[in-house]
């Protein structure tokens, strides 16, 4: 079974990145395109712009895509793709793909992920008042409720 654009993870569907293909269920690079990824990283970083480099690789792609590619740690080879793209030469894309942004000013840092506490431990006062309507009780009993922080997490 071959499928060159799409692979089953999770449930869902997720590309293939560029250069690979599908072969009995496992990654396979794709020579011919392959070989426009290498081009792609060596015009790249030879100092070239995004669209030259593209042109450059026989590619018909956006900025955004190209660069998607560039930072694409899959080509450096994992569990499920082989390597396409040697360490140094994607270190120094990337070096590269950094500073250029960084002389556009289009760098912006990252927010830290804010750590998420969700209450597993609830206390609830006696509750003093006495309500004749049960949805106004009700209300009222819910708002006692408080969360315990542990401070240990």
């Amino acid at each position: 079974m071959r499928s060159e654009t799409k692979r089953k993870v999770g449930g869902k569907m997720k590309h293939i990145p560029y250069g690979y293909l599908i072969v009995d269920g496992k990654a396979a690079v794709d020579e011919e395109k392959a070989k426009c990824v290498k081009t792609l990283f060596e015009e790249y970083t030879k100092g070239l712009g995004l669209i030259e480099s593209v042109k450059r690789a026989g590619l018909k792609m956006y900025h955004g895509s190209v660069g998607r590619i560039l930072r694409n740690t899959h080509y450096l080879g994992d569990d499920y793709y082989p390597q396409i793209i040697d360490k140094v030469t994607f270190d120094k894309a990337e070096e590269m793909r950094r500073k250029k942004a960084a002389s556009l000013g289009r760098v912006r840092e990252l927010k830290e992920d804010e750590k998420i506490v969700i209450a597993t431990q609830f206390t609830v006062p006696r509750i003093e008042r006495k309500y004749k309507d049960q949805f106004l009780q009700a209300e009222y009993v819910y708002s006692q409720i408080e969360s315990v922080v542990n401070s240990d997490e």
